[in-house]
């Protein structure tokens, strides 16, 4: 019996949500338009074969609005606006319109939607004067209010999505904060311990060396207990920022000269994994080098504990002085937020927010064929520690 998660239905996103808001809406109002192709001629089949092409252009504008969402209104609504002036048949293409308004207000543009719903109306208006019968006050009125109600709701789901990337971005500097804290406190109270024993043994030492020497080993022996103490909290503090039962690492730093380790690892858990270099990859800063390194090694961890996938791709690509990490997976499980599944720092946040710190940036969700696709541009150029990265 599968599980719920392998039988729960995968909504489309991307084009293919944009295409199949399209195709939807298209079947709808090609339903409610059906009368015009049977039963008795109003209008020359010319003229009927022409607005069927309005109402194709209509609907098929919807496709690119989550790119162009103001162009693909204005188009949605010219293409309404001569449909309803030459066709005897009215069907609901109306509702192409009503839903581009939406579309333009979710994507953050309140006043083009505004101005879109206010020259519809305009329109309407001036036809229900010059005597359209279809059209009364009553009517204007109701559209009005849908076109009031859809703006509405489009505002209030752009402002929900604003809301919740803040909160994440809002998180994710708390969370630095808090690191850079502890490590302020950890490092500073026995680096101070340590600075203060070592400058009274040179002390000891400089103004009597054989009598400082008793006194001059007991500090030395201070010292070394504090810098012991010092890097024991350090590295828990720094655990953290680890996924569960990661060991410390003993090697120099790593990075993508160790790549086969990864590959190697992910082989040894059942996962195929290929790589594919474009350009010069290396050597490259130390920086980006330990930055793509972690974001492939998050990206393998998160593949092989949710995904449930056999295959994965790892592609290289250096070129106009950054270099491009993109993970991608057949995975056919819940490409689940790995931000939520291990602990503070770590998941896609934690490789979101390393990206960042170099002035690059990264994105991740559902590949277009399916699986799951991890994408960080990382800057070649060195950064130093107090530059802060624009967003």
């Amino acid at each position: 019996m599968p599980s719920p998660a392998r039988s729960r239905l995968r909504l489309p996103r991307g084009r293919a949500a944009d295409a199949a808001l399209a195709s939807g809406l298209f079947l709808v109002v090609g339903l409610g338009t059906l009368r015009s192709l049977i039963g008795a001629r109003e209008e020359p089949w010319a003229v009927t074969a022409a607005n069927w092409v309005l109402i194709a252009v209509a609907c098929g504008a919807l496709y690119f609005s989550s790119r162009r969402p103001v162009a693909a209104a204005s188009v949605a609504a010219l293409a309404t606006a001569v449909y309803y002036v030459t066709s005897a048949y009215d069907g609901p293409l109306l509702l192409a319109v009503v839903v581009a308004l939406f579309l333009v207000a979710a994507a953050g543009r309140l006043h083009a939607a505004v101005v879109i719903a206010a020259l519809c109306l305009i329109g309407t208006a001036l036809g229900t004067i010059r005597g359209n019968g279809d059209v009364n006050q009553v009517a204007l009125f109701m559209l009005t209010g849908w076109f009031v109600a859809m703006i509405t709701l489009g505002g209030l789901r752009h402002s929900h999505l604003a809301r919740a990337r803040e909160t994440e971005e809002r998180a994710a500097t708390q969370e630095r904060l808090r690191i850079a804290r502890e490590l302020h406190d950890v490092v500073g109270h026995h680096l101070s311990l340590i600075n203060v024993q070592s400058t009274a043994a040179l002390r000891r030492l400089t103004k009597d060396p054989a009598a400082g020497a008793d006194q001059a080993t007991e500090a030395l022996g201070a010292v070394k207990d504090a810098s012991r103490e010092a890097l024991r909290e350090l590295r828990a503090t720094l655990g953290v920022l680890r996924e569960a039962g990661e060991a410390a690492p003993t090697a120099p730093a790593p990075g993508l000269g160790r790549l086969g380790e990864l590959t190697d690892a992910a082989g040894a858990a059942g996962l195929a994994v290929t790589v594919h270099r474009t350009g010069d990859t290396g050597p490259l800063p130390v920086e980006a080098d330990l930055a793509a390194y972690r974001i492939v090694q998050e990206s393998l961890t998160n593949v092989a504990r949710h995904a449930r996938a056999t295959r994965a791709d790892i592609h290289l690509d250096a070129d106009g002085g950054r270099l491009t990490v993109t993970v991608t997976d057949d995975g056919r499980g819940p490409a689940a937020d790995p931000a939520r599944t291990g602990p503070p720092g770590s998941g896609i946040t934690g490789m979101r927010e390393r990206a960042r710190a170099l002035g690059g940036d990264l994105t991740a969700g559902p590949a277009p064929g399916g699986g799951f696709s991890v994408r960080a541009t990382l800057p070649l150029a060195r950064t130093t520690a107090t530059e802060e990265p624009r967003r």
